[in-house]
């Protein structure tokens, strides 16, 4: 049996020779090319990065943080410090693969690739608020809606712990950075965020967060010039440049990411 190992390029967690030993130790074998399943060590950034790009069965290791804004990695089906049983549970085969689809994300029309967890619209470092407009179509649903605030996010069910979650966080003047909201399998996540407005054609109601169908259509364009940003599909740290007369649309993806799991 042979594994990738997907760490992360810049500061990883772990030394990348210890994880080898781990995994090598493990009677399995460490390769750099074609293998039966990759090792992802990290947190939920990383396993989101990894969970759009590879098609393989992923095993996605959490590091437990020793400081308080540390990753939670709410992703992970195991830790680093029980890897080594975990591994021995893939050697012999106590596992299951779960599928989770993906969300498609294209900018006028042309695809720029699909994501596992979630894609957000949302300011720069150079604008204030962003306005803009929210347009979901598919069977049996159509919705409307202007806002303004820091922008949207659209989220499948493996992403809903994240940003989406935010206002589960919030507890009046305080907050609670252990909530999270749960989205079906069928569901696609959207949430403002932190909006100074919102308003939905046809009614008298300021949306702030909701689900649609699984296959819905969600286009989301500026109605004014702002210095926005679509974060989660590209791999850089200062996102994807939106114009005004540029439409962002989410649907449906083509492939799944396939996950080791535990019972």
């Amino acid at each position: 049996m042979k594994a990738r190992l997907l760490l992360d390029g810049g500061s990883p967690k772990v030394p990348p020779g210890e994880l080898k030993k781990i995994v090598q130790d493990s009677r399995i074998e460490v390769s750099q090319g074609r293998a039966d399943f990759g090792i992802v060590l990290g947190g939920d950034g990383r396993f989101s990065r990894y969970g759009r790009t590879e098609d393989m069965p992923l095993l996605f290791v959490g590091v437990r943080s020793k400081g308080a804004t540390g990753s939670k990695a709410h992703l992970a089906r195991t830790t680093f410090d029980e890897l080594p049983e975990a591994l021995a549970m893939v050697r012999s085969g106590k596992y299951r693969i779960d599928e989770h689809k993906r969300l498609g994300v294209l900018k006028n029309g042309k695809a720029l690739g699909e994501v596992f967890t979630d894609v957000y619209l949302q300011r720069g470092s150079e604008s204030t608020c962003v306005r803009y407009n929210v347009k979901v179509t598919g069977p049996r649903i159509h919705i409307e809606e202007a806002a303004i605030g820091d922008g949207v996010v659209v989220t499948t069910q493996a992403g809903s712990t994240g940003y989406y979650s935010y206002p589960d966080r919030v507890k009046g003047e305080w907050m609670d950075p252990t909530a999270f909201a749960n989205l079906g399998r069928d569901e696609v996540g959207i949430c403002h965020v932190v909006p100074t407005f919102t308003e939905r054609t046809g009614t008298v109601r300021h949306p702030l967060r909701y689900t649609v169908p699984w296959g819905s259509r969600i286009d989301v364009s500026l109605f004014r010039e702002a210095d926005a940003r679509l974060y989660g599909i590209a791999d850089n740290h200062i996102g994807i440049k939106i114009k005004m007369g540029d439409t962002v649309s989410v649907v449906a993806g083509k492939k799944v990411t396939r996950l080791i799991s535990f019972n």
